[in-house]
Parts: C-alpha cells; structure tokens; sequence
C-alpha cells in the first residue's frame, strides 16, 4: 500500500506540473483561438534558463523568481513582432509559424548548451526526505506540490477577480464586445501571451531539479500540454487543473502496475475521456 500511495503522491506532484504547464495553453487558445505549437518551448527556456542561472553561481530560488519574468517577456516581444500578425490567419498558418518558432529556439538551445543532458542540483533547503512512519517521500517533491498549489490559487485569482481575468473572461467569449468597452484587445493578448509562456517556464525551472535539463524536453512536453487541455476542456483552467491531476496520477500510478504502458495510458485516458466527453472533462459544448 505504501507503493501506491508514494505514486499517488508522486502523481500529484507531477500532475501541478502538468497543470502549469498546461493551463497557459488553454487560456491563450480560449481567448486567442491561437493553436500555439511553441509552448513547449517556453518550458524548455524556463529549465534551462533555470540551469544557468544556477551555474552562474545564483541560488535556484533567484531563478524561480526571475526565469518565468524573463521567458515572460520573451514571450511577449515574440507576440508583438511574429504572432500578432498571423493571429487571423487559419490554424494551418498557426501551425506552421510555432512549430518553425520551437524549432529555432530548440537548435539554439543546442548551439549553447550542447544537445546533451544536464542535471540541476535540488536546492538545499530541500535536499533529504520526510519520513511519517513507513511513508518516505522527497522533500523536494512536496515543496513542489505546496508551491504549485499556492501559485493555483494565485492564478485562479487573477482570472476570477480582477480586470484582466474579466477581460480575458469576456475576450473567450466575444472580442468584438471587448474591444466595445474600450478594452485594448491587443495589449489583453500581450498581457495573456506572456502569462502563458511564463507559467510554462515557472513548470520547466521547478521541474529541472527533477528530471534534469535537455534540448529535446520541450517536444514531450507539448504533447502531455495538449492532452491535458484535451482532456479538461479547452479554455477551461479548472479543467487544465483536474486534466493535470488526472494524466499525472494515471502516469505514476501506471509506471508502478506496467512501466512499459505507462506513457501509452495517458493517450489511453485521454481517449476515454473524449468517449465520454467529447468536449473535455470540464470544456464548454
């Protein structure tokens, strides 16, 4: 029992992860309509933006404040020069500008770093286990699942309770009546862009004492991204949040029952979902 319940945990854990990594990319495709290809990319920068940072000599908890800003405001220069001008264009368009975008920013990661591995070192504070009783778990992984927890409900708080989430609220629904209220549209999608990309990036720096850094992360993690948004319902952060959680503890619990299906089970889950629920756990018909 202890086996399962340390999976369980685990899936949690990973399924935060999954979530931040997942819920920017459901908000910029709820309001911009915007089928964003290169959102695995703003991770990968966050590990090893991450990853740099602390060869440098700065603290990991510098980097968990910093990164996100910067890939953030990467993200949102990206925006206003590329993306803003094919936002009109159809999805196939959409498609072909992000993948050539995650592309180039894969090859320079590889001209700097190297197309191999690194590993980050968990910061020191965090380093060891807990014990209660016979249960053992990282200290490490907890910090991960308190912290994502908090940052949730931060996050759901700036879309439920202030101006901007009522603005991107509203944008899902109807930019035109938007922009009739005198919203600057463009600066909402700016603004919501860049939150994407910067939640994506908070994933990568929190998941590279994890699982390491390397130049080819950013493509798994588009593909668990959009499973998850598939899965909770497109727009939907509370259905990123329970997609998140649902694919994670799948994923952990499976790598316990048959290691190799454990990958092949998300898609699995997904496709019972969509069975059941074509738009979504939580999606909007």
């Amino acid at each position: 029992m202890n086996v399962y319940l340390l999976q369980i945990v685990n899936g949690i854990g990973v399924g935060m992860l999954y979530f931040l990594l997942a819920v920017g990319l459901s908000i910029i495709f709820g309001l911009l309509r915007f089928v964003n290809f290169a959102h695995g990319s703003f991770y990968l920068l966050g590990a090893y933006f991450c990853f740099q940072a602390i060869q440098w000599g700065l603290s990991f908890w510098v980097a968990l404040a910093v990164v996100p800003l910067l890939v953030g405001a990467c993200a949102w220069i990206v925006e206003k020069v590329l993306l803003r001008h094919v936002y009109a264009q159809a999805h196939e368009f959409h498609i072909l500008v992000t993948v050539g975008l995650a592309l180039v920013l894969q090859e320079v990661i590889i001209v700097i770093w190297g197309p191999l591995g690194d590993n980050v070192a968990v910061p020191a504070a965090f380093q060891g286990v807990v014990m209660w009783g016979s249960f053992i778990y990282p200290k490490y992984r907890l910090f991960v699942i308190g912290f994502t927890a908090v940052f949730a409900l931060l996050l759901w708080y700036v879309l439920e309770g202030t101006r901007l989430g009522s603005a991107v609220r509203a944008g899902s629904e109807s930019t035109e009546m938007v922009s009739l209220l005198g919203i600057n549209v463009f600066r909402v999608f700016s603004l919501v862009f860049a939150l994407g990309a910067a939640t994506a990036a908070l994933a990568g720096v929190l998941a590279a004492p994890i699982r390491g850094v390397e130049p080819f992360m950013g493509i798994e993690a588009l593909a668990i991204a959009f499973v998850i948004v598939v899965v909770g319902g497109m727009g939907s952060f509370s259905g990123a949040l329970v997609g998140g959680l649902l694919i994670g503890i799948v994923q952990s619990v499976m790598s316990t029952l048959w290691p190799e299906g454990a990958r092949l089970m998300i898609y699995v889950a997904m496709a019972l979902v969509l069975l059941l629920r074509p738009h979504g756990l939580l999606g909007r018909g």
